[in-house]
């Protein structure tokens, strides 16, 4: 038999078993169990938030999508009675698809379901995560959720999870409503909370390195890296090159929202929702450990968060040979 939690109520000193069922008090999966959980995704995971309801895959739609603070999705499957072993591989299903999903499409999701951008839904969430340094989609983890799960089913998680460090887990619910009408939510789940996180810790795939330190190139090994990266046919070296450079040669300092303006003004096309991301995927770029180079030549600051980089300036010794480079690729001032 399989987990299944049960409840009794204290009354006169004795002890009165409460049975109650989602069906029979006339709530549902999609219009009560799926927002309530939305609205709290403590009760599946500590450090989860939930960026998509009802979402769109090539197999069929995801209860819930949530993201944790090491940037892994978290697929959520849910059923309002006995999880059965079926749930297992449809929700394996969904986290294939998901696994192939790009940031873009995610900020879509994020966006789309809670008005905001996925970097302001990680930072608002998770106030000590350097976001700006997150492997967004890296791994995918499974919850799976009901209020019973079948003993093959409890089986096959633990087997995945001891032997293969499966991201996997069950959360079993019981929903109880009192005499006097007070609905509650008890739970437990397969795997403890604890292994399941420091699990999920263990396997993350790497660990892009990151540095503070400013390059020491001689000048032309400087300017030859500069223009290297600056004629990359790639969405963020572009707008290092037509916006980021332009921007502060025009200002002593160019703060995180006036880059997010400018990256607006330069593609009117672009969703404002997803600016964010875009500039900490600048920051993020800048702050590689390969890419000294750029740090020897733009300076910032940490005002706000310890992972946030702002006050972007370009170092007066190197304004010259900006101004030069970018008139070279046709971006200068005239």
């Amino acid at each position: 038999m399989g987990i299944e939690i049960k409840t009794w109520q204290i009354v006169d000193g004795k002890l009165e078993p409460i049975s109650t069922k989602l069906r029979t008090e006339g709530r549902t999966e999609p219009y009560d169990l799926e927002p309530w959980i939305a609205s709290n995704a403590e009760i599946i995971g500590s450090d989860i938030v939930i960026i998509g309801r009802q979402v769109t895959s090539k197999s069929g739609l995801i209860d819930l999508l949530g993201i944790d603070k090491n940037g892994n999705l978290v697929i959520v499957e849910l059923k309002r009675d006995r999880l059965p072993r079926e749930a297992l591989a449809q929700a394996v299903d969904y986290a294939s698809d998901a696994a192939e999903w790009s940031i873009e499409k995610l900020e879509e999701i994020c966006t789309g379901y809670s008005g905001r951008g996925l970097e302001e839904m990680l930072t608002e969430s998770f106030a000590d995560v350097d976001v700006e340094n997150l492997n967004i989609n890296d791994t995918q983890r499974i919850i799976l959720v009901g209020f019973s799960v079948e003993a093959s089913l409890e089986r096959m998680i633990e087997w995945l999870s001891d032997n293969f460090s499966v991201n996997i887990n069950a959360v079993i619910l019981s929903y109880v409503k009192t005499a006097s009408g007070d609905e509650l939510l008890n739970k437990t789940s397969i795997i403890s909370e604890q292994l399941e996180l420091e699990r999920v810790k263990k396997q993350k795939k790497f660990q892009i390195p990151m540095s503070d330190e400013p390059g020491t190139y001689e000048p032309p090994i400087l300017r030859e890296r500069l223009r290297e990266y600056l004629l990359r046919q790639r969405v963020t070296n572009q707008r290092f090159r037509d916006v980021l450079l332009p921007a502060i040669l025009k200002r002593n300092t160019l703060t995180r929202e006036q880059l997010k303006e400018e990256i607006l003004g330069y593609d009117s096309t672009l969703d404002a929702s997803k600016v964010g991301y875009q500039v900490s995927t600048m920051s993020s770029q800048l702050g590689m450990t390969k890419n000294a180079f750029l740090r020897q030549i733009i300076a910032y600051e940490y005002p706000n968060h310890s992972w946030e980089k702002d006050n972007f300036s370009l170092r007066a010794e190197y304004r010259d040979l900006i101004r030069e480079i970018l008139a070279e690729l046709g971006e200068g001032d005239s």
